[in-house]
């Protein structure tokens, strides 16, 4: 099975994530459009993926008025925070349960964002979880 999750840098607050069976297009457009049902970030960044070159994709951030930012080829670390989420889900819970099945590893990833937005504390975050950082940020930047 493939992920993809959009994470917010600031707070690290995972906005949409999904997995597939396939590694078509389809699946990271829709994720992408969840997330910005939520908020219009100014820049999205990924790596060079062709998903992520993809003119579908491209469309999408553009039709929002969202500027696109790729990492440089073969630079993991310009794409930090990203990379350090996919440690946390493999160490945290993929590499810990053996799914029985599809239904049964989303299920398991849904509980383990929930967790990781909503209780896992994180130090860089002065022991805040994702989401109260992401949810105060909004909530200054609204008034």
């Amino acid at each position: 099975m493939y992920l993809v999750a959009l994470l917010d840098w600031y707070s690290r607050y995972v906005l949409s994530w999904e997995v597939d069976m396939t590694l078509e297009l389809p699946f990271v457009l829709s994720t992408v459009k969840l997330a910005l049902a939520q908020a219009v970030p100014i820049i999205c960044n990924s790596d060079q993926g062709s998903h992520f070159t993809s003119p579908h994709y491209g469309e999408v951030l553009r039709g929002a008025k969202v500027q696109i930012s790729m990492d440089g080829k073969g630079r993991a670390l310009d794409n930090i925070f990203t990379e350090r989420l996919w440690r946390s889900v493999k160490y945290e819970e993929v590499y810990l349960h053996e799914y029985t099945s599809p239904k049964e590893a989303r299920s398991q990833l849904q509980s383990y964002f929930e967790f990781y937005n909503h209780k896992r504390l994180h130090q860089a975050l002065e022991y805040q979880t994702p989401a109260e950082v992401y949810f105060q940020k909004r909530e200054e930047d609204l008034r």
